[in-house]
């Protein structure tokens, strides 16, 4: 079959028929020709079809055949319909069947070509466009949301059908979700890939803080305010900016956001004067925003600006099947940067992992896996490696002390090593900080590099 034309299969019980359209189509078409259905369902599971076009009547036997054949292939040819003058109702059964057009009797040549012609060039878009698709998912933040969950299915298709559009997202869920993840990727799959991402923890500022991290100042605005800084919404502008943990913020800055949201315009802290700004709002929190509506903690105008779209994101003991897919992948990024590649989770660890039932979701998980990496000795991470509220315990009982109660200075290190870890729920970096030592001084006593110094 030649590479450089479409393929296509001609279907009619009349030779002079076939040969006329074979005659007609083939400078255009690498044309196949069958007379009855099973020549047909042949030709189609032995060679690769870019459009069929089938007679409905095809002595005692019927094109619908065909066409029910042509679409339960994948991918699925376009399948134009021929009928006889008198029997279009048959051909429009056949468009609402699955069939992309129809022509009648007698043909009009032109138009046969022109419909196989349009129906091959839409298939080979739609082609296209899935692979593009594919493509923004793994450069743009899906790949990165990992699990085949049904429920995690279901969030990521409403990620790519509201991705592109200027609809206030409102993300919901408990902490360590993933709600940052999920905003990173809504605005990697939209039209303003290109432009910035600015993301503000509202929790972490005070209102007055916020409001001048959000709306920028003028020179000499306030005490400190010694030049112009620009705001978050300025730096977002031509982009998405994304507020989490709105459910924290004030009842003045809520007021200014709702303006903001309605106007299009901002003024600095200090300032009088309105800037334009073009911004694709994403919000997310884990409170119960309706009801601080009703209790008068959230205004009910803003509230109904920034939850057009509500996409909950389910809480890692709601898709426990995705939990080995998300441990792998977290065991293979701190392997990698510990220099264990070739580690492995016991069927123990992990199932010790699966039933446990992580209050700090994701984000939990990926601490629990690096301290079991780190702790690991061998070449597999076994129960003891992973915290101990893993484990469904309170921490590992001291070991190597004597009756008097004196103990080993390395005893009492590996002591205050798992102390801090589990007080910091395995995060190293905190860890470090509680010991007064390096992330990388406290990597290579995990490692059991006696040798390092504080």
């Amino acid at each position: 079959m030649s590479a450089s034309k479409p393929s296509l299969l001609i279907v009619d019980d009349e030779k002079n028929t076939r040969e006329a359209l074979r005659r007609v189509l083939e400078d255009h078409f690498e044309t196949y020709a069958s007379a009855d259905v099973a020549g047909a369902k042949k030709l189609l599971a032995s060679e690769k079809m870019d459009a069929v076009l089938t007679d409905l009547r095809l002595g005692h036997e019927s094109g619908f055949d065909v066409l029910e054949d042509c679409l339960r292939r994948s991918p699925r040819p376009p399948c134009v319909v021929m009928t006889a003058y008198g029997s279009v109702e048959n051909a429009v059964e056949a468009m609402r069947r699955g069939a992309y057009d129809y022509v009648t009797k007698p043909l009009d040549l032109e138009r046969v070509q022109m419909l196989l012609r349009r129906a091959v060039r839409t298939v080979k878009v739609e082609e296209e466009n899935v692979k593009l698709r594919q493509e923004l998912d793994r450069s743009f933040g899906l790949e990165r949301i990992l699990g085949d969950s049904p429920v995690m299915e279901s969030v990521l298709a409403k990620v790519r059908q509201v991705a592109d559009s200027r609809a206030g997202i409102l993300l919901e869920g408990e902490s360590g979700t993933g709600k940052e993840l999920v905003a990173r990727a809504i605005h990697g799959l939209s039209s303003r890939r290109q432009g910035p991402f600015v993301a503000v923890h509202c929790a972490a500022l005070s209102p007055q803080l916020l409001e001048s991290e959000l709306f920028g100042h003028e020179k000499g605005a306030f005490t400190g305010a010694v030049e112009r800084r620009l705001g978050r919404l300025e730096q977002a502008n031509g982009g998405t900016l994304f507020l989490d943990e709105i459910g924290e913020i004030d009842a003045m800055t809520q007021v200014k956001l709702l303006r903001v949201l309605g106007e299009r315009t901002i003024e600095r802290v200090g300032g009088n004067k309105p800037i334009e700004v073009d911004i694709r709002l994403v919000v997310a929190t884990h409170r119960n925003l309706e009801a601080m509506v009703r209790e008068g903690k959230f205004r009910e105008d803003l509230y109904f600006r920034i939850r057009v779209v509500q996409i909950a994101l389910p809480a890692l003991r709601e898709r426990r099947e995705d939990i080995p897919i998300l441990a792998e992948h977290f065991r293979q990024q701190y392997a990698k940067e510990n220099g264990k590649g070739d580690l492995e989770f016991s069927p123990e660890a992990m199932e010790a992992l699966r039933v446990y039932r992580w209050p700090g979701n994701v984000r939990e998980l990926r601490t629990a896996v690096e301290h079991g990496v780190v702790l690991a000795r061998g070449r597999i991470i076994q129960p003891g490696d992973l915290p101990a509220s893993v484990q469904g315990r309170k921490g590992p009982e001291p070991a190597g002390s004597d009756l008097s109660g004196v103990c080993r200075l390395d005893l009492l290190e590996r002591r205050a090593i798992s102390a801090a870890l589990e007080k910091t729920r395995g995060n190293i970096t905190e860890a470090a900080k509680l010991l007064g030592i390096s992330r990388r001084t406290l990597h290579r006593k995990l490692a059991g590099d006696s040798s390092a110094k504080t």
